[in-house]
């Protein structure tokens, strides 16, 4: 009996052992046919069900991970703040006649929502001081690593206890007569000059710049506009934006207050709420898991860190977070580093093998169907124009950067198997189409062969 048991087990070893090499094979082709380094790429596809590696390629080599990194971390800031979770603003008074606005770092909170809080001082008529309770998290509003280059991102704009409004200004650009200066105009007000270089042409092309170094308030544009334009840029203070729309909602009020809006905790202080608005976490899943929104993602990493250490949240605690949910896991993190929650800085360091060791992982948890259908499938999110062979049968998390391309998750294949994947692309050479081109190529040769 313990011989046939030895032989049938040989046997499935070298079955799968065949299998193993003939997609290695079909994969190794795919990426010399692309004439890419075979160096900038490295793959890791395991069967979720054995937990076995499927195909591989550089699986451990050190790499950067761009917003696939989202995936990771996100699961850690379930963990810690809770589904239920929500970003709280509230407004108290005190017996003394002061006014706390408590802020809790809410990615979603609007100017809209400042005029609602504002309305519940009207009956108080004024008030001896107007605190700001700014301690939820620090006061850091860009990332290690993070690129002087991306100033004008809006897909990476500053983030902070102040969110407002995305922290994003918006301009309209207006064409007038042609050959003639275009009209330039900001829909709220902010203390930003304009060097407008635009006029009205044939074609709509308009370059922004700023040197934040020197001149953070001044905003060049320059090109053509045929017909209105509308472009989105990053507030360079997200505090000073804040409060210039609170100073805006008070004032709108009629409250009898033109002091400053000094910080101080309202932690201890005996306090009655008046009013609060809030926003819930499972919106922000949607945003940083299926649309890859870095400004959300980073503010609930570091929210959750402070909830982690029990004190003002900073993404040293959230690291710390991190590692420990992966070490409680069992994960070996000696080949990583993650200095941000959403993989936009360069200095994220990650290898393929244990991404899929994470999503290996991630698929015993009880709560593994919300999290794997938070992921977005082709047509949603990140995948909106991509990936359509797939159909249903894949939830992925993209991720881009300047000279990288990455993509990772789970693709259930032809034969009803589904896999963990990881495919990270770190070429300075391939054009970014040309990447994503590969990552599908591969998916492909896994779907149809395994």
């Amino acid at each position: 009996m313990c011989k046939k048991l030895a032989a049938a087990l040989f046997g499935l070893f070298l079955t799968c052992n065949s299998a193993f090499a003939n997609l290695n094979g079909k994969i190794e082709k795919v990426i010399s046919d692309s004439g890419i380094n075979s160096a900038g790429v490295s793959v890791s596809v395991k069967d979720v069900k054995s937990g076995l590696p499927v195909a591989q390629h550089h699986p451990k080599q050190p790499m950067m991970p761009a917003s696939t990194q989202k995936m990771l971390t996100y699961p850690a800031v379930m963990e810690t703040l809770g589904e239920d979770y929500k970003f709280t603003t509230q407004i108290f008074k005190t017996a003394d006649n002061d006014v706390y606005l408590k802020l809790s770092a809410d990615p979603y909170l609007s100017a809209t929502d400042l005029k609602a809080l504002t309305k519940a001082l009207k009956p108080l008529v004024t008030c001896r001081e107007f605190y700001i309770d700014d301690t939820i998290i620090d006061s850091e509003d860009w990332g290690e690593g993070w690129q002087w280059d991306n100033d004008l991102n809006p897909l990476m704009p500053r983030y902070s206890v102040y969110n407002l409004d995305k922290n994003l200004l918006t301009l309209v650009i207006r064409p007038t007569i042609k050959g003639s200066q275009a009209d330039i105009r900001l829909t709220e007000f902010y203390p930003l000059t304009i060097v407008n270089l635009v006029t009205t042409g044939d074609a709509d092309s308009v370059k922004m710049s700023r040197k934040n170094n020197i001149s953070p308030d001044i905003l060049t544009l320059e090109g053509t506009v045929k017909k209105q334009v509308i472009r989105t840029v990053p507030v360079n203070n997200p505090k000073r934006y804040f409060m210039m729309r609170l100073d805006e909602a008070v004032k709108a009020q009629k409250f009898d207050y033109y002091g400053n809006f000094p910080s101080k905790s309202s932690t201890g202080v005996d306090k009655t709420l008046l009013t609060e608005v809030s926003h819930s976490l499972q919106r922000a899943g949607v945003d940083i898991l299926k649309n890859s929104n870095n400004y959300v993602a980073e503010t609930v990493y570091k929210l959750a860190g402070g909830k982690f250490k029990n004190a003002a949240g900073t993404t040293e605690g959230a690291n710390e977070m991190f590692l420990d949910y992966c070490k409680r896991h069992n994960l070996d993190t000696s080949d990583i580093r993650i200095v941000d929650g959403s993989g936009v800085s360069k200095n994220n360091i990650m290898t393929a093998d244990f991404a899929t060791s994470f999503l290996l992982n991630e698929a015993k948890q009880d709560n593994f169907e919300t999290y794997y259908n938070s992921l977005a499938k082709p047509s949603e999110g990140t995948l909106k124009n991509r990936m359509l062979y797939f159909t249903d049968k894949l939830r992925a998390k993209t991720g881009s950067l300047s000279d990288v391309s990455a993509i990772a998750g789970y693709l259930t294949t032809q034969k009803g198997n589904m896999v963990a994947f990881d495919i990270m692309i770190n070429d300075h050479k391939l054009k970014s189409n040309k990447k994503k081109i590969l990552e599908e190529e591969i998916l492909k040769t896994i779907y149809v062969n395994y």
